[in-house]
């Protein structure tokens, strides 16, 4: 069984766990100084926030599923989606490990699909996920409309302690 994934970048964890535990009736199941996680069955979805995204407001959506043989399906459906799947395959992310690849959508919200298989006491680097996945960036308009070339999305590394699964 599939489960929808959301991530929310957050100013403060505290007040974000109280106001998410209120609306949802229910606790995280991980805490951490810079995250928390809902694993919730109604409705069915992994949300998780942290203070790792650039902007407060959405990081990024997903699936996340049970099984490799559930993985398997939804990355041919990444396929037949269209653009450009960018193949993560194992790494650490939001105390987690787990297998992953990433799509942007028409809208350019980022989309992970990955199996979670195991945990981990770290959030994680985000080793091969500066290469699999750039943040985004609202280009500024120009006043006739048009992105201005200065402000055009650029690749960044990120910081060691920041892994870009979690933060757009």
């Amino acid at each position: 069984m599939k489960r929808m994934h959301v991530h929310v970048a957050v100013k403060d964890i505290p007040q974000s766990v109280g106001f998410y535990s209120a609306l949802f009736g229910a606790e995280p199941t991980v805490v951490k100084s810079d995250y928390a996680k809902w694993m919730l069955d109604d409705p069915r979805v992994n949300f998780a926030i942290s203070t790792r995204g650039r902007e407060p407001g959405l990081d990024h959506l997903g699936i996340q599923v049970e099984s490799a043989e559930e993985l398997g399906e939804v990355y041919g459906r990444l396929r037949k989606a269209g653009g450009e799947v960018i193949e993560q395959g194992q790494t650490v992310c939001c105390y987690a490990k787990s297998e992953k690849s990433w799509i942007d959508d028409p809208a350019g919200i980022a989309w992970e699909t990955f199996h979670t298989t195991g945990e981990s006491i770290v959030y994680g680097d985000g080793t091969g996920e500066r290469t699999a996945r750039v943040a985004h960036e609202k280009p500024e308009e120009k006043p006739e409309g048009k992105p201005s070339a200065c402000c055009a999305p650029q690749p960044q590394a990120a910081a060691p302690e920041a892994s870009a699964c979690c933060r757009s």
